[in-house]
This record gives structure tokens, C-alpha cells and sequence, in this order.
């Protein structure tokens, strides 16, 4: 899966010279981040992507397309400036997002299947100036994110709450790994 400064979106397979979809054409927003979602969905084998651009939409689209340009099935503006990264949590229908919002609402968490008018659950202020990168946690039921003044949150998605604020780095966190034991997680920094 590729995404350019142009807002194209194309999917290739590994055997193949030429793209398989093109999920997006250019000339839309930058794409900021793409994801396949790991879980998959219990109801059928059906795959699916997601794509948050840099107007603050995220996209879903179901992977096996047979079309060359599909719609995507679900797309709803989770910030108003950006949105830099996001999460799928537990399941496909359950998304963390992190962004830059005008309300400082810059991590949130939505349910994507009602209706997108009722779909954010909850959102943390939090993140001066935008989070720009999200890390979940499944074994410990937690969020990680960084912001563009190197802060570091961590949520309680269970309780909805933060539980840690503190400064990693004097610039903005650009990276976020997290070992698979869940013991330890290092930030990348843009210094």
C-alpha cells in the first residue's frame, strides 16, 4: 500500500509490476499515515485499510476491490486541522486517531459502526500545537501519543482517562515503537 504528497493511494502486490487498485487519486489531501487493520473482521476474510490524510480525514476501505477506483466505505473528518496517525483498537469497528484539532481534542477514539454524526466515544484534550503519533497497547488496554512539543500522553481507554503526561524530547515525537511484551516503548524525536 502506497500514499503520496499528491493524496493518491495505490495498492501493488509483490509479484506484480503495476498496481492493483488505486484506492485514491491525486490530487487530494497528503497522505499522513496507512494501516492495514491486523484484526481482521470476524464476520468474513475481508481486509481492510485505513488512510488518514493532512485535512484531518480518515478512510477505510475494504481490501479485496474489484473495482480499479473504489469508494471507501467509511470517511469522516476525525480533526479539523490534521489527522497524523491513528490506531485500529481490538476489532475494526473500534479507531484511536491523533491530530491537530482548533478545540485541542487532539487524541480521540471512535465507533465506526453508527452513524459518523455519533461515532466519536471520546476525545482528550491534550497535546498543544497536535499529537502526531499513536501507539496502542492491546495487553494493557492503553494509548500512547506524542506531540509536536515532544510531550508524551498515555490513556486509559478503559477508564478514558490519562494516566502519565511527561517531556521525552524538545522537539516534536515523530516515532512511537512498543515491544511485543509491552514492557518498554521508545519515542523518535525530530532533533
Amino acid at each position: 500500500l502506497t500514499g503520496a504528497q499528491d493524496g493518491s493511494v495505490r495498492m501493488f502486490e509483490w509479484t506484480r509490476p503495476q498496481q492493483l487498485v488505486c484506492f485514491q487519486q491525486a490530487g487530494n489531501a497528503r497522505v499522513t499515515r496507512m494501516y492495514f487493520n491486523a484484526q481482521g473482521n470476524k464476520a468474513s476474510t475481508t481486509c481492510r485499510c485505513g488512510v488518514a490524510d493532512g485535512e484531518g480525514f480518515l478512510s477505510i476501505w475494504q481490501v479485496n476491490q474489484t473495482t480499479s477506483n473504489p469508494k471507501p466505505y467509511l470517511s469522516w473528518q476525525c480533526h479539523s486541522k490534521t489527522t497524523s496517525d491513528f490506531a485500529f483498537i481490538t476489532s475494526s469497528s473500534l479507531v484511536a486517531t491523533s491530530g491537530q484539532s482548533n478545540d485541542n481534542r487532539n487524541v480521540c477514539l471512535w465507533d465506526t459502526l453508527v452513524s459518523s454524526s455519533n461515532s466519536l466515544i471520546h476525545a482528550f484534550t491534550c497535546h498543544d500545537h497536535g499529537a502526531t503519533v499513536l501507539q496502542y497497547a492491546p495487553k494493557h488496554q492503553l494509548l500512547i501519543s506524542g506531540g509536536r512539543k515532544g510531550y508524551i500522553c498515555i490513556f486509559d481507554i478503559r477508564q478514558r482517562q490519562v494516566l502519565f503526561t511527561f517531556q521525552a524530547h524538545e522537539s516534536a515525537v515523530k516515532a512511537l515503537a512498543l515491544d511485543p511484551s509491552e514492557d518498554y516503548f521508545v519515542t523518535g524525536s525530530a532533533e
